[in-house]
C-alpha cells in the first residue's frame, strides 16, 4: 500500500516501510475526519506531517523494528484542539499570564494551537510594530503552537491590511469598553471603514458584541465603561446584581448593529466572540438565512455554569458578557446540538486571567491565593477584573457536562472545539483533523478517567479558576505536537527537548491552494 494511502492494513509479509523517521499512534477508537473508528496514524517526524491512516489497528510488527510504536486503545485518538480565544497577556502583563505558562496550560489539555487575542498584552496588537513586539517575546516560549489575532481601535485602519499580511489570523474588536484604556471600543463609524478596508481580504472579522442601548443617537462612549450602576439592583457583591447590569439586551443590540452594517462586506466571514444570551440567536439565524456570513463562538464556562449557584462574592465567576441562568445555559446546548444548522460553530476558553488580587476574593474564598482586597471589601463583581481561567481545562469541561446531560459525543466536541475552530482562523488545510497532510496534532483522552481540579492540575500563571475543588470527567493523558510527546500526565513535559511550539504566521490564503500544497508537501517529504 502506498504510504499515504488510508483503508485496510498492508499484509503481514510486505510490512509497512518508509525512507524517513516515523511514529505511529494507534487506537481501537479515534476521531478521523470527523467520525469515530479504530485507526493507526502514521506521523513523519521529519516533516511533522500525518502521512497514513489505516482504519484499523496495525501491529507493531506491520512497521520496521525500532519504529515508535503506541497502542493507546481503548483511550480516543482526537486532533489536538484548536483554541480560537486566548489570552496570553505577554508582553506588558505577564504577572498575569504569558507564553510559558500559558502554553503548558493548553497541552496539559491536549490543546495544540491557540490563538492570542489582540488586548491585554502592552501593546496591543493593533499595529505592525505591536504584533513584532508579541512575536519576539513569543520566541521559544511556546510548548504548543501559537497564532495572533489582529485589533480594530479608533484610528488604526491604515493598519489592518498590513496585518494581514504579517499573518494574523482575523482581528477583534470590542464595541464596549474592554477594561484596558489601551484598547479602546469601537463607535460604528470606526467598524464601517474597518468593514470596508478588509472587504476583499482573506480575514475574519469578529466582535466582542456588547452595547449599551442608546436612550438618544447622541449618547457618547463615556456611557460604556463599566461601572456600577447608579441604582444597582441589590448588593455589589451579589452575582445577580451584576448580572442585571449587563442584560441580554447588550448582546442583541450589539449584533443588531453589526449586521446593520454587514452589506458593506457581503464576502468577509464576521464573528461574534463568547456569546452568552440565546436572545441574539435568532438575530443570527435571520442574517445568515439571507446570507450574511457570520457565525458565533460560545465558551466553555457558559455550557456548564449557572447564574443560580454563583455565590455572593465569588468573583472568580465574573465575565463579560456574564454567564446566565441555567434555562439559558440549557438553550445554549439545544442549538449546539440541533439536527439542522446552528449558529455557534465553535467552543471556546476565552481564558481571560489575572492577578488574585484583581479578583478581590473574600478572605473566606480566597484560599491559597490570599489576595489583597482593595480597601479591605472583597467580592464587589463591579470592581474585581471580568474573565475565567480555564485554558487546557476546557475539553474536560466540555464532557463532564455533555455526559451530565446525557448525550456526549466525541464527534461534536472535535467539531466544535477542532475542525471548526481550526476554520474559523484559517488553519483548516493543517489543523484541527486527523488526516493524510495534517500536522500529527494529536490528544489522546481517557473518557472515563476523573480528576479534581487543583492548584497541579491548572497550569496556568495565576491558580484562580471558578473550577478549582470541581471534579470533571475525561483527562487527556498525553499530548503530541507534530509527531513529538509534548506531555504525558504520568512524566509531564518533555523537558530536555524544550518548547517545541511554531508561531504561526504564514498569511491567510485561499484553502484549497493551501491544503493541496500541505499534501504535497507532507507526502513528497
Amino acid at each position: 500500500m502506498a504510504p499515504h494511502a488510508t483503508g485496510t492494513p498492508p499484509p503481514s509479509s510486505h510490512p509497512y516501510t518508509h525512507a524517513y523517521p516515523i511514529t505511529v499512534l494507534a487506537s481501537s477508537r479515534a476521531v478521523v475526519s470527523g467520525r469515530l473508528t479504530s485507526a493507526t496514524i502514521v506521523i513523519n517526524t521529519q516533516t511533522g506531517k500525518i502521512i497514513s491512516i489505516f482504519h484499523s489497528v496495525l501491529s507493531k510488527s506491520d512497521f520496521p523494528p525500532g519504529t515508535p510504536f503506541v497502542d493507546h486503545s481503548p483511550k480516543i485518538l482526537l486532533p489536538g484542539l484548536v483554541d480560537a480565544h486566548v489570552h496570553l497577556n505577554e508582553p506588558g502583563r505577564t504577572e498575569w499570564e504569558g507564553f510559558w505558562t500559558g502554553t503548558r496550560a493548553a497541552a496539559f489539555g491536549g490543546v495544540t494551537t491557540v490563538v492570542d487575542m489582540p488586548l491585554n498584552a502592552i501593546p496591543p496588537t493593533t499595529t505592525v510594530a505591536g504584533l513584532k513586539e508579541k512575536v519576539a517575546a513569543a520566541q521559544g516560549q511556546c510548548w504548543v503552537d501559537v497564532g495572533f489575532y489582529g485589533g480594530i481601535i479608533p484610528g488604526n485602519t491604515h493598519e489592518l491590511k498590513l496585518l494581514v499580511q504579517e499573518g494574523v489570523r482575523g482581528f477583534k474588536g470590542f464595541l464596549i469598553d474592554s477594561g484596558v484604556e489601551e484598547f479602546p471600543a469601537v463607535s460604528s463609524i470606526d467598524i464601517s471603514k474597518a468593514l470596508t478596508e478588509l472587504s476583499d481580504s482573506p480575514t475574519t472579522l469578529m466582535f466582542h458584541a456588547e452595547m449599551i442601548p442608546p436612550i438618544t443617537d447622541s449618547v457618547g462612549d463615556d456611557v460604556q465603561k463599566s461601572l456600577p450602576p447608579l441604582h444597582p439592583s441589590g448588593p455589589l457583591t451579589a452575582y445577580k446584581t451584576f448580572l442585571d447590569s449587563r442584560p441580554a439586551s447588550f448582546e442583541t443590540y450589539a449584533i443588531a448593529e453589526i449586521l446593520s452594517l454587514a452589506h458593506l462586506a457581503p464576502n468577509l466571514p464576521l464573528h461574534i466572540v463568547h456569546l452568552s444570551a440565546i436572545e441574539a440567536i435568532p438575530l443570527l439565524r435571520e442574517a445568515r438565512a439571507r446570507g450574511v456570513k457570520i457565525t458565533a463562538e460560545t465558551c466553555f464556562h457558559y455550557l456548564s455554569l449557572a447564574a443560580e449557584t454563583v455565590k455572593d462574592g465569588d468573583t472568580r465567576h465574573k465575565c463579560c458578557p456574564p454567564i446566565r441562568t441555567q434555562s439559558n445555559q440549557d438553550g445554549l446546548w439545544d442549538e449546539m446540538t440541533r439536527d439542522d444548522d446552528s449558529v455557534i460553530k465553535t467552543v471556546v476558553s476565552d481564558h481571560s486571567p489575572c492577578t488574585p488580587d484583581l479578583k478581590m476574593l473574600p478572605p473566606r474564598l480566597a484560599g491559597e491565593t490570599d489576595p489583597a482586597n482593595v480597601d479591605g471589601e472583597g467580592g464587589d463583581f463591579f470592581a474585581a477584573w471580568g474573565g475565567i481561567s480555564s485554558v487546557g481545562l476546557g475539553l474536560s469541561i466540555l464532557w463532564t457536562e455533555a455526559c451530565r446531560r446525557g448525550n456526549p459525543s466525541v464527534e461534536d466536541v472535535v467539531k466544535w472545539c477542532c475542525r471548526n475552530t481550526a476554520k474559523q482562523v484559517g488553519l483548516e488545510h493543517r489543523k484541527g483533523d486527523l488526516a493524510v497532510g495534517f500536522d500529527g496534532d494529536v490528544a489522546v483522552f481517557d473518557d472515563e478517567r476523573e480528576f479534581v481540579v487543583e492548584h497541579s492540575t491548572m497550569l496556568f500563571r495565576n491558580k484562580c479558576s471558578p473550577y478549582e475543588n470541581k471534579t470533571l470527567k475525561g483527562a487527556v493523558v498525553e499530548t503530541w505536537l507534530r509527531g513529538k510527546r509534548v506531555f504525558t500526565r504520568e512524566h509531564g513535559f518533555a523537558e530536555k527537548a524544550g518548547p517545541p511550539g511554531q508561531l504561526l504566521l504564514e498569511p491567510r490564503t485561499a484553502t484549497a491552494k493551501a491544503h493541496k500544497k500541505e499534501v504535497e508537501f507532507a507526502l513528497a517529504a
